[in-house]
């Protein structure tokens, strides 16, 4: 049985495939901007970058998540 991916990285393929970059790639562009806040940070994608909130959210929440 295969395990069902939930929460932020869920989205992950699918920024992947819609932004043609790696998760790696984004979520070192949100370490850049570190100490941030998490809405500055989903902001910055948004604007800097086009994405969508949905998919800037579950990068910054994930990313965050990781310490």
């Amino acid at each position: 049985m295969t395990d069902k991916v939930i929460g932020p990285a869920s989205y992950f393929p699918s920024i992947e495939a819609k932004y043609g970059k790696p998760i790696a790639h984004w979520q070192g562009l949100v370490r850049g901007r570190l100490p941030a806040r998490h809405m500055e940070l989903v902001q910055f994608l948004k604007d800097e970058h086009a994405m969508g909130h949905g998919h800037a959210n579950a990068i910054v929440a994930a990313t965050l998540a990781e310490g």
